[in-house]
């Protein structure tokens, strides 16, 4: 079964300014849970962008955009959409600069992140160059919990 990706238009107008969302959603090849997971996140770009997000703090499309991977301002948008439109990250006007949005993970990506650090862990272990810093890992290994509670709670104090 392929997957279909399915984009829903919403039109706002609200004080003389007509915006257009994207809701990008891509539909289920199959009930399976590896699957699932694979459709909404399974492309070369999505699990970057939330390691962005999630670890490196980086919040505004610009700094996405530094990462060393080089995605492409087209990808970056549609993985951004996609990635809101599942529920995994919210996107508000920066209050400082109002051409500009902040992305925010959601519970969603908070769950996800034991699976994105057992990922982490397993591609350290047989990747002889990576570039995940040892003391990192170190502390995943030994307090993965406290790892995801420090985490979740920097977005809490920047909420």
């Amino acid at each position: 079964m392929q997957v279909k990706r399915t984009m829903f238009m919403n039109l706002h107008f609200a004080s003389g300014n007509l915006s257009i969302k994207a809701d990008m959603k891509c539909s289920k090849r199959s009930h399976c849970p590896i699957a699932f997971a694979l459709d909404i996140f399974g492309d070369r770009w999505s699990l970057l962008v939330l390691r962005d997000l999630l670890f490196k703090d980086k919040r505004r499309f610009s700094e996405f955009m530094s990462s060393e991977e080089g995605i492409s301002t087209n990808i970056l948008s549609q993985r951004l959409g996609r990635l809101e439109g599942e529920g995994l990250i919210t996107k508000s006007r920066d209050k400082t600069n109002r051409r500009q949005f902040i992305y925010a993970p959601t519970q969603k990506s908070f769950d996800l992140l034991p699976a994105i650090l057992e990922i982490s862990n397993w591609s350290a272990k047989y990747d002889p160059k990576t570039a995940a810093p040892p003391a990192v890992m170190r502390r995943i290994r030994n307090d993965r919990d406290g790892f995801i509670r420090e985490i979740v709670a920097r977005f809490s104090k920047a909420g």
